[in-house]
């Protein structure tokens, strides 16, 4: 498969009830480069102007953009774009570690050596503050590792589980939603399904970190790609020692392989949200989140008529 190109948008507005005295965010908006994916350009532009903005990596790697106002403001709004460029994944072999095996790797053992990649992993062994490590958690799982299954097979089983038990539904949870209740109704968004797959991977001894990034989403036949109706999206990866970090997306039942972009990774949605921080004032206010995908063939055509269109198609061509 031939590499492809994304224009990525994605819009946060927030117009306060009382004016914000005094606010600090972080933000996680731009796409991670690795081996499969590279970002062409990137820009963020943020109204009102920032009293100080800076720059820092975070304890997973991702890059974070941070923004701190002192002067007082009625509304926010950021605007993150970018391009990036997917080349295919490359895929695991089905005969890749029995998934016991990568459990073992990972035990705590005195003396014992870990390597840089283990000790990196053994960070996603445990809770955190939207994943579970309980009974009812390996039980689920269990089902889908037999004793002689590699770690892919059972870790397929598992996701084509979740994707046929678990319902899609928006109003069923909210971002606080605990994820012993998600397993409950069996209901709620991607977030939801990522974290509980997670929680059972951990509860049986297997690392899993949290994927955060964007999806390419297609029209109804017919109909034209619109501008804003797009979402970010959440999905996971699990470690084997053999074959580094393979990805699942349970709400789709699919490996990602050229339609996931990624922003970054973590333990759960808190550590890689793509926007958090704190102010005082605002009063009650919810922000307006758009996200626009478009392949690079199609860009022209979606922003055709659009008064505030990017300038150029990719960085050096009008």
């Amino acid at each position: 498969m031939s590499p492809v190109r994304y224009h990525l948008r994605h819009d946060t507005r927030y117009e306060y009830d009382q004016p914000v005295g005094e606010s600090h965010q972080l933000l996680r908006l731009i796409p991670r480069d690795m081996a499969w994916q590279r970002t062409l350009s990137q820009r963020i532009e943020i109204s009102p102007e920032p009293t100080r903005q800076a720059g820092f990596v975070d304890a997973f790697g991702n890059r974070v953009r941070t923004i701190d106002f002192e002067t007082d403001h009625n509304a926010l709004k950021i605007r993150a774009e970018a391009w990036v460029e997917l080349t295919p994944r490359e895929q695991p072999p089905q005969a890749i570690l029995p998934w016991q095996d990568t459990a073992r790797a990972l035990d705590y053992v005195a003396g014992k050596h870990y390597d840089a990649d283990l000790l990196d992993a053994s960070r996603f062994l445990f809770e955190s503050r939207h994943v579970r490590v309980k009974r009812e958690f390996a039980a689920y799982a269990a089902d889908c590792f037999g004793p002689n299954d590699s770690l892919l097979s059972g870790t397929t089983r598992l996701m084509a589980r979740v994707f046929e038990e678990f319902t899609f539904d928006p109003e069923a949870t909210t971002v606080s939603t605990p994820v012993t209740e998600v397993f409950e109704k069996k209901r709620g968004v991607c977030q939801d399904y990522a974290h509980f797959m997670i929680s059972c991977l951990r509860s049986i001894g297997l690392p899993a970190r949290y994927m955060s990034g964007y999806l390419l989403t297609r029209p109804p036949p017919g109909k034209p790609r619109l501008i804003g109706a797009d979402a970010t999206h959440a999905w996971l990866a699990v470690y084997c020692p053999s074959a580094g970090w393979i990805e699942f997306d349970p709400t789709n039942n699919v490996q990602p392989t050229l339609e996931h972009i990624v922003l970054g990774w973590g333990r759960d949605f808190a550590d890689v949200s793509p926007l958090r921080g704190v102010l005082i004032g605002g009063g009650s206010h919810d922000p307006e989140i758009e996200v626009t995908v478009v392949p690079e063939a199609d860009f022209h055509e979606v922003y055709r008529d659009v008064e505030d269109a990017p300038a150029s198609l990719l960085p050096g061509i009008d």
